[in-house]
């Protein structure tokens, strides 16, 4: 049996540099693999891990890759890693939710170290207030999340054509999502009430007059809804978020929550999902 010091060798401790800012605060919803939604987010780097000059030449990549926590992951939410032990298999929903598989050969966030790993588009290295914000598009990440590390994408070392995808050899299929037309209505004037209420917000440093502040820049990203948010809403949905055990339920509402508001939507008939409501949180 190992004792205490034995045990402590055999852990890597590592700086949380930054959190993940983005409109969807619960892991329902969440893309599962990144890239499959073009959704916006952002990553607030920490001090002193947020000096402008970390970043120089970081904007010459188009896409970086990004280190993470598994925060919702229960094993971690009491800062107790050990709790419920070592898991060698899991169910993918890949394979229906029933099909088990070892952990290693998965991207469960069920894993010994807690850790995602997730290449996304680097869409700009802004300075605010003499901090930086990385605005990434692509992201399977949830708000809150902690960031461990970031590294530049490489395409001659990084992007492999002739390999083996296991039991994901291609992108999930997408389910056709549709509005109803009272929902469309729900949205549209909840755009319109957040359009007015940020009217009075800070304008962006590179389009206004006035200074940005790390706050706000966060805050239009994670809160303010806009009407082009409808297309990312349907892409998430077409995902199908549900449990792979309830994918067969007709009629049965489930809540994905995003930005400010809670989005239902059901099953109307095999492939056809439909955003029947959107109410504010």
């Amino acid at each position: 049996m190992l004792d205490e010091n034995s045990l402590l060798d055999n852990y890597h401790q590592a700086p949380i540099i930054g959190y993940h800012r983005a409109p969807l605060s619960q892991k329902f919803g969440a893309p599962r693999q990144p890239n499959l939604v073009a959704l916006t987010s952002v990553i607030e780097m920490l001090a002193p891990y947020d000096t402008p000059a970390a970043f120089d030449g970081l904007d010459k990549f188009s896409h970086i890759w990004v280190s993470w926590q598994f925060h919702h992951n229960y094993r971690y939410k009491n800062n107790n890693e050990t709790s419920t032990g070592f898991r060698a298999q899991v169910r993918p929903p890949r394979l229906g939710g029933n099909q088990k598989i070892g952990v290693f050969a998965s991207r469960s966030m069920y894993r010994p170290s807690g850790l995602g790993l997730s290449v996304v588009k680097l869409e700009q290295v802004k300075i605010v207030q003499g901090r930086v914000l990385l605005i990434i598009k692509g992201a399977d990440m949830i708000d809150g999340t902690p960031i461990i590390d970031i590294k530049p994408y490489v395409a001659y070392s990084d992007a492999l054509i002739q390999t083996e995808s296991g039991f994901a050899p291609t992108a999930p299929e997408l389910l056709n999502v549709t509005v109803t037309d009272v929902a469309n209505e729900q949205f549209m004037m909840l755009v319109n009430n957040s359009t007015h209420n940020n009217k009075t917000s800070v304008k962006d440093a590179n389009t206004g007059s006035n200074s940005a502040t790390v706050a706000s820049t966060i805050h239009r990203i994670q809160n303010q809804l806009i009407a082009s948010d409808m297309s990312i809403i349907k892409e998430l949905i077409a995902q199908d978020p549900r449990p792979a055990y309830r994918r067969t339920e007709i009629a049965t509402p489930f809540v994905m929550r995003y930005k400010s508001v809670d989005v239902s939507f059901q099953l109307i008939e095999s492939g056809q999902l439909q955003i029947i409501a959107v109410v504010t949180v």
